[in-house]
């Protein structure tokens, strides 16, 4: 089940209001939260919800052992238990086939690979979980004595199956104690409408003319129309992952959670750094946090930390060499930020920076769209004209000037002009255009969803 779908909008989100305002007490609105949460995840994984629910009761365990024996040998053996087991899991479901791929190509073996299901959402809960046990054990947080309240905690339909990677230190309190007001329903419901129309009206819109482009022959595709299919896959991405950590915050909002933000209009960053700290907010600080850091940081063997942080963040994305290939071409680049270019780039205008910026994360996705490393040099020949094709040719101008009012719209939406127009909106006039651009919004979506197929966000492979 998708937020974006007729079945979720219509079906299950007012049952699950419903059920959760009627609840008397906060203890049986998390049982009607854990309950929901999980028939959610088993509408579409109805297996793998018992590997959901092992996560849970392992991590959970592990930090119960934690408080008890801290400082001991059995507080050790608890967190590096959690640690093993967790990522154990992750590289048997994610990443098996791609070390036994691997392995018969450099030995000439041939064992078979194992086609295992990647469970949604798995390297999202892994990471939730894993992070409460290392806090723990830190003295971070406090152990959490409820199994309820904690597999409440990793299992909370919001944010379960694509982020944003919400920490038990981030909702720690309001699993015991919160409060659901008419002004954070409404707020959460407006956030919700938002991340839904940047996924429907504008995501899977570009979703199609990208694959279009993207998927085809590459070796007769002009530059023109290679880097507008570029472009689209760059909008695609953007507006699909932050229109899913919008819904994920808004609904959070309504059951009355606060969840961290994940995006902070990335593409408006003037430096690859600071891409990063606007980008998928919560996975750069988890590697932060529980890789780099620990690593040395910035005090020892930095340049090494910074590869291999980008590494394992590449990889993280999937079970691809490609993937690797993208993670590691943003930690040459901050490398390169670091340590050759940062006076020179303090001296550039900062529009220009922001385009610079721009145009290397635009090439970078090129590395994260083609899993298939030929048809990525394929893509780069055709983008850099050395295939023959003129860069114009087969109305590609054509391509751009029928699609301006899109190209307008995603520039424009991926910018703060459109917070910043509705901040000078009278106080009196607000509330009533805020209503009515909501349901015109909820309108649009859902005739667009009628009849549509299964439109799954783009990190729901991840």
């Amino acid at each position: 089940m998708v937020f974006s779908s007729l079945l979720f909008l219509c079906g299950f989100l007012p049952v699950c209001v419903l059920l959760y305002f009627i609840a008397p007490k906060i203890a049986a609105k998390n049982i009607i939260l854990t309950i929901l949460s999980l028939f959610f995840y088993a509408w579409g994984e109805p297996l793998w919800v018992v590997l959901l629910l092992f996560s849970s009761a392992l991590d959970y365990t592990c930090g119960r052992v934690i408080g008890r024996f801290r400082g001991s040998w059995q507080a050790k053996a608890a967190v590096i238990s959690s640690v093993i087991v967790n990522l154990s899991l992750l590289a048997t479901f994610k990443y098996l086939d791609f070390f036994i791929q691997n392995l018969n190509f450099l030995t000439g073996a041939d064992i078979p690979l194992r086609h295992i299901a990647l469970p949604i959402g798995i390297s999202f809960y892994t990471f939730q979980t894993l992070s409460y046990t290392l806090d723990v054990f830190r003295g971070k947080v406090e152990v959490q004595r409820s199994i309820t309240k904690f597999v409440l905690f990793v299992s909370l339909f919001p944010q379960l199956i694509a982020g944003p990677i919400v920490r038990y230190s981030d909702v720690a309190g309001q699993l015991s104690e919160r409060r659901t007001t008419w002004e954070g329903f409404s707020a959460g419901i407006k956030r919700f409408m938002c991340g839904l129309g940047k996924k429907v009206l504008i995501a899977n819109v570009a979703a199609e003319l990208a694959a279009n482009l993207l998927d085809g022959d590459l070796s007769a595709l002009p530059g023109g129309k290679a880097w507008f299919g570029l472009l689209m896959f760059a909008f695609q991405i953007y507006f699909d992952f932050s229109g899913y950590s919008d819904m994920a915050i808004g609904l959070g909002r309504v059951f009355g959670f606060t969840y961290p933000e994940n995006f902070k209009h990335p593409y408006m960053s003037h430096s690859i750094t600071d891409f990063w700290r606007r980008w998928h907010i919560s996975l750069g600080s988890f590697f932060r946090d529980y890789v780099y850091i620990p690593m040395g940081g910035n005090r020892r063997h930095q340049a090494l930390n910074i590869l291999v942080v980008w590494f394992l963040t590449g990889l993280w994305h999937g079970a691809s060499w490609n993937f690797v290939l993208w993670g590691m071409y943003y930690g040459l680049l901050l490398m390169a930020e670091k340590y050759i270019f940062k006076n020179v780039l303090e001296r550039i205008p900062v529009a220009a920076r922001q385009l610079m910026c721009f145009m290397l994360v635009l090439l970078g996705w090129s590395l994260f769209y083609f899993t298939d490393l030929a048809r990525l040099g394929s893509f780069l020949s055709s983008a850099f004209g050395s295939n023959g094709v003129g860069f114009w040719a087969s109305g590609a101008p054509t391509l751009w000037l029928e699609n301006l009012p899109l190209l307008l719209l995603c520039g424009v939406g991926a910018t703060f002009l459109p917070r910043r127009l509705a901040a000078r909106i009278p106080g009196r006039a607000m509330q009533p255009l805020s209503v009515a651009y909501n349901l015109l919004l909820l309108a649009l979506c859902a005739a667009s969803l009628v009849g549509q197929s299964y439109n799954p966000f783009i990190y729901f492979r991840f």
